[in-house]
């Protein structure tokens, strides 16, 4: 996958302060990869291993392609920058109430 830098000021045009926009992005990504990590594991606990040995390692054509169709997706900062820029991450500040 190649790499297409995401111009900072495209990312300040819609939050003022930069290092508020980084930390938003970094959260979502969090979230993303939460998202992502919980999908993963359960479409990996369907596929059944059978018996195997603790020690045995085996390779299993199935989750090889579910972990090469993970592989291939989107990473999740570059997501949530691309969310970012396009205005579809809300937030607000904590009160201080």
């Amino acid at each position: 996958m190649a790499v297409k830098p995401i111009s900072l000021t495209k990312i300040k045009s819609g939050i003022p302060n930069l290092y508020e926009a980084v930390t938003v992005a970094a959260k979502r990504a969090r979230k993303i990869n939460d998202d992502i990590k919980t999908d993963f594991n359960s479409l990996l606990s369907t596929i059944v291993s059978g018996h195997e040995d603790e020690f045995e390692e085996r390779e299993n054509p199935e989750q090889m392609k579910l972990s090469l169709e993970f592989e291939k997706r989107e990473k999740p900062h570059i997501q949530a920058l691309k969310e970012l820029v396009d205005g579809q991450i809300e937030y607000r500040y904590k009160s201080d109430k």
